[in-house]
């Protein structure tokens, strides 16, 4: 069970939905519930990551990846 958790948590890590993105030579980081006040940039359009909530629903029982989805990678920069 426990390779399985840490074969799961390897694989989000490497497949990351949520990305940065280069607007205006500034790279913007994406950022969810608990860091939204650090990284939240005014004047950049953000939509929710619906790939980043697909992977929160499917690893629901692991607690820690719906955690760490909606607390820092919920919000991707759009424009």
């Amino acid at each position: 069970m426990k390779n399985l958790i840490a074969l799961m948590l390897l694989s989000l890590a490497l497949v990351g939905c949520a990305e940065s993105k280069s607007i205006n030579n500034k790279v913007i980081p994406p950022y969810g519930l608990f860091n939204e006040q650090a990284e939240k940039v005014p004047g950049v359009v953000y939509e929710i990551s619906a790939p980043d909530i697909i992977v929160a629903i499917i690893f629901c029982e692991t607690i820690v990846v719906p955690v760490y989805i909606f607390g820092w990678d919920m919000y991707q920069p759009v424009r």
